[in-house]
């Protein structure tokens, strides 16, 4: 035990020099490099990053308590000027449509009555009760369109259509189809509806206007003047239709109403006289519109087609570039004969649009459809009633949502 006594109080003191070594020299150095890395240091700064030397002395808890790195934002003295270009977060809005499209919308709708009640109502019976679209549902949607005068054609093209897009999975429901097929409805009636008596750049602004037999030609055009007039614009008429005498005093008769002067012819006189007279007064009276009956003829008669045409002619020589506006008038409850008299007014005369009347009076009303697909030519006026008020500008996205807007939209629409 003497033996090995001096062998550990030897050991004892070289482990108190150790401890005390460390104390005094090796801590008292590692301190300044921990205090530097402390936020709270006088002498440190934000900005500065820490060291990687200095990481490496970090122990695997040291270093996973590091704070992660901030970066400063602006403070407010030291914004632009023009801070108020600062781009913000914009609140979402809900434009609702305005007011007159919403009456618009609705009135349509009660006009297009028969029409929802029949084609309208009979292509929305496929779709009840069914999420997902069966492929032969096409072939039901053809029979009813068809049956309903949009015409085969037009028909066809639609059906195509959303015959590709359901090979696509682009129509996963039937809201799907529905909305696509309002899309075909509008793109089809949205040819171009603008209106040159709207554009103010002929005076006075000559409109012919033509049709068969017993479409309501002198009603429609009574109903226009009346329009016009009520809008400002001095309107002249022009009794073309000389074979019928009923046809003059019906015409005489809206010209008193609204004020406008009536020229007219002895019976039977030549048509083309009358219309290149009126061309001629309508000019010195300062008229902003003139418009020129004619007579009723059967498209299927050269003889009645080559008339027309005469007349035309004789208006270019007592204005030149006149008649501004050529629109055939036409009766909706006609269905597809209403097509086929289209085309031929087409062929002989340049038509600038199409006026339907009657539309309040048809459960097929698809025919617009077919009408405007095959002639590319713009329906302008629909007629929904009796009323000169019932006389309406024909507008397409009014007119698709109020034929194919489902029963539960009529709250929004009204």
């Amino acid at each position: 035990m003497t033996d090995t006594f001096p062998i550990v109080l030897v050991t004892a003191l070289v482990a108190i020099v150790a401890v005390v070594v460390y104390v005094l020299f090796l801590k008292k150095k590692a301190l300044p490099a921990e205090t530097a890395k402390s936020p709270t240091d006088a002498g440190a700064k934000t900005s500065t990053p820490p060291r990687e030397k200095g990481d490496r002395n970090l122990g695997p808890a040291q270093a996973s308590a590091k704070p992660p790195k901030v970066e400063a934002l602006p403070s407010t003295d030291v914004l632009p000027d023009d801070s108020t270009k600062i781009p913000v977060a914009a609140e979402p809005t809900s434009a609702a449509p305005p007011v007159a499209s919403k009456k618009d919308v609705a009135g349509l709708r009660k006009g297009l009555a028969a029409t929802r009640g029949g084609f309208m109502a009979r292509l929305k019976a496929l779709f009840v009760g069914k999420k997902e679209i069966d492929p032969a549902i096409l072939e039901q949607m053809e029979e009813v369109m068809l049956t309903s005068d949009v015409g085969v054609k037009t028909t066809q093209a639609i059906l195509d259509r959303l015959r590709d897009r359901l090979a696509k999975n682009e129509l996963a429901d039937s809201d799907a189809v529905w909305a696509a097929l309002r899309a075909e409805a509008t793109r089809i009636l949205d040819v171009g509806q603008d209106s040159r008596v709207r554009d103010g750049k002929h005076k006075p602004m000559v409109v012919l206007m033509v049709g068969v037999n017993g479409v309501g030609k002198t009603t429609t055009i009574g109903k226009l003047a009346t329009k016009w007039s009520a809008e400002g614009k001095k309107v002249v008429l022009a009794a073309g239709d000389t074979f019928r005498a009923a046809a003059v005093q019906q015409l005489e008769v809206w010209g008193k109403r609204v004020g406008a002067e009536v020229v007219k012819g002895k019976e039977g006189a030549d048509p083309g006289a009358v219309a290149f007279e009126a061309t001629k007064k309508a000019g010195e009276l300062g008229a902003d519109i003139l418009l020129v009956d004619t007579a009723g003829r059967l498209h299927t008669k050269v003889n009645l087609m080559d008339e027309i045409k005469k007349v035309k002619r004789t208006i270019a020589k007592a204005m030149d570039g006149a008649p501004h506006e050529t629109l055939l008038i036409l009766d909706a409850t006609t269905g597809q004969n209403a097509l086929t008299q289209s085309a031929l007014f087409k062929e002989a005369l340049e038509l600038t649009g199409l006026i339907l009347t009657k539309l309040d009076g048809t459960a097929k009303g698809g025919v617009v459809l077919g009408i405007c697909d095959e002639l590319k030519v713009p329906v302008r006026y629909i007629g929904l009633g009796e009323r000169a008020e019932d006389l309406r500008e024909f507008v397409a996205v009014d007119f698709v949502e109020a034929l194919f807007g489902r029963d539960d939209d009529e709250a929004a629409a009204a």
